[in-house]
């Protein structure tokens, strides 16, 4: 409604999203103002990230992004053999039937596979992970 109001005095020689960017923060300060004292930055951000369709923060965006690019390398250190099986089922989604076609292999070979694939994934995973200290930021 206040868009409505406020659209006389839109610049039409200027781009029309900063100016609703600029709306929509200055409304967001007055709810914040108004109606929720004290409120954390943090409530405001997990509240946001419930809204379906929002974009994830940046930190669990970083997060995921480094999660994927340490998955990658250590599918990447894999036998052959059992890299073969984790791409198929996991990057390309084949299911077993197909994976054991393409490989020409028994599907209970695939299946062995995949099973020991995951195991040693876990592991590989699991000591990178010790070997990598967490590091802790405290911001004021």
């Amino acid at each position: 409604m206040r868009l409505h109001t406020y659209a006389d005095s839109v610049d039409t020689a200027r781009p029309l999203p900063p100016w609703l960017y600029r709306v929509t923060i200055n409304l967001a300060y007055d709810w914040l103002a108004k109606k929720r004292p004290g409120i954390s930055l943090d409530d405001v951000m997990e509240w946001f990230a419930a809204l379906p369709g929002t974009f994830p923060a940046p930190d669990l965006r970083a997060e995921e992004k480094e999660t994927l690019r340490m998955v990658r390398e250590v599918v990447a250190k894999l036998p052959p053999p059992h890299r073969a099986v984790i791409v198929l089922f996991y990057m390309e989604e084949l299911p077993v039937e197909e994976i054991a076609e393409v490989l020409e292999l028994p599907v209970g070979t695939v299946k062995s596979r995949l099973y020991y694939a995951r195991e040693r994934l876990r592991d590989m995973m699991l000591q990178r992970r010790r070997s990598v200290p967490e590091v802790l930021y405290e911001f004021t």
